[in-house]
């Protein structure tokens, strides 16, 4: 079955770094869009950045310049380097795969939390 497994979250202070990582198996991992989203306490769930199976990224405005998303399809994985991090960051973030081509086909991982201290 499919299975999207997040690590990397932590408590961290404001300016801070961390990097999550999420693993994949059970799909064809190349031709999937991957994305990472977050979930802060009391808010909607936002698309925090997402990568093609070309490697072009996108982010949300408020974390340009700051995060990071990458791919290895030889590993499956797919990573979130978050530097210079801020207390507006703390939420549980999510390892998002969409096949984009077929409806319903796209997966979600369980979260990881992610807090940071003023």
């Amino acid at each position: 079955q499919v299975q999207l497994v997040e690590s990397g979250g932590g408590l961290m202070q404001a300016g801070g770094s961390l990097r999550l990582s999420c693993a994949a198996s059970g799909i064809r991992f190349s031709i999937y869009v991957m994305a990472w989203y977050r979930q802060a306490p009391g808010k909607q769930r936002e698309l925090v950045a997402d990568i093609t199976r070309g490697g072009q990224s996108n982010y949300l405005d408020s974390v340009k310049g700051r995060f990071t998303i990458s791919r290895d399809n030889a590993k499956n994985t797919v990573t979130l380097q978050m530097n210079s991090l801020k207390p507006e960051d703390t939420a549980v973030y999510y390892c998002y795969a969409d096949r984009r081509d077929i409806v319903d086909m796209d997966y979600w991982g369980k979260g990881t939390l992610v807090t940071v201290s003023p």
